[in-house]
């Protein structure tokens, strides 16, 4: 049963329905999930496949994909499951869109998942446009939730999620945590239309923390998950600490939210990185 004073959606990061069933009913809930092509790749099935030999067709891989999500969606049918498109350095904002409306037919509680890139929020601009539900991925500065924010601005709550990828700015020694509270504090003055998904959540730790905060939403790999389900299902209150362990503090920037937002410096290594890495899983499970 989902705790009474759980203020934060739950959401598991994977891309196996199996694995998602047994934690909802290890947890006793769950409000949705996150895949992504690294997922896929990880998916049982596609790893047999490939230990095999055996490689997927473009639209076998997309069918494959596919067919999880909507094994995933039926278990949150009142929740929600990101989609991610397709993009590599070359992708465009137009392909990225047509991936989108596509995938976003796959299911009815999709939000398509683009790359916090210019192409990317070019393509979300388009796609709230047209009513559909985006999550922005790879978020690793306060420049590009802002920038999410403007492109998306008009979209009513639960439309637009930002996912700030907390795990590897700690990785290279920032305290991913302290961007989810700048994002946060940020967002306290807008409309509320774009919700804060904490991402890339590595310990229970992050996650009891992402809970004090009170994240919108919080997507967390199934250990981690079972980790908390082990501890109580535990709440902490705004008095939680979180110990950082050394991890530099990523300070807060004073930011308008009503500006253009391509007036934002949107670019980021890490950003770049995860969209190689994504990438090369997908393609790495092609013919």
């Amino acid at each position: 049963m989902r705790p009474l004073k759980l203020g934060s959606r739950i959401f598991v990061d994977g891309g196996d329905a199996e694995e998602t069933k047994a934690l909802k009913d290890a947890l006793g809930f769950l409000d949705g999930q996150t895949t992504n092509p690294s997922l896929v790749a990880k998916n049982p099935e596609a790893k047999a496949r490939l230990d095999r030999g055996e490689k997927f067709a473009k639209q076998e891989l997309l069918d494959f994909y596919k067919g999880i999500v909507q094994e995933v969606s039926m278990l949150v049918p009142d929740g929600s499951v990101s989609v991610e498109v397709y993009a590599d350095a070359g992708t465009t904002a137009q392909r990225m869109f047509v991936q989108g409306k596509e995938m976003y037919a796959w299911i009815p509680n999709a939000h398509i998942k683009y790359p916090t890139t210019a192409a990317g929020l070019e393509a979300a601009e388009l796609s709230v446009k047209e009513g559909m539900r985006v999550n922005m991925t790879l978020v690793f500065s306060q420049a590009q939730a802002a920038a999410v924010y403007a492109a998306t601005r008009g979209a009513h709550k639960g439309q637009v999620f930002v996912s700030p990828f907390v795990g590897r700015l700690d990785d290279r020694g920032q305290n991913g945590m302290s961007l989810i509270k700048n994002i946060m504090d940020m967002y306290a003055v807008g409309d509320g239309h774009v919700e804060v998904l904490t991402a890339s959540v590595r310990t229970i730790e992050h996650l009891q923390f992402a809970l004090a905060l009170e994240s919108d939403i919080i997507t967390a790999p199934a250990k981690v998950l079972y980790e908390w389900a082990e501890n109580g299902l535990l709440i902490p209150d705004a008095k939680y600490h979180y110990d950082p362990n050394g991890l530099v503090p990523i300070p807060y920037e004073s930011l308008d939210l009503a500006v253009d937002w391509k007036s934002f410096a949107i670019t980021h290594e890490l950003t770049d990185k995860g969209i190689d890495r994504f990438a090369a899983d997908w393609n790495a499970l092609l013919v």
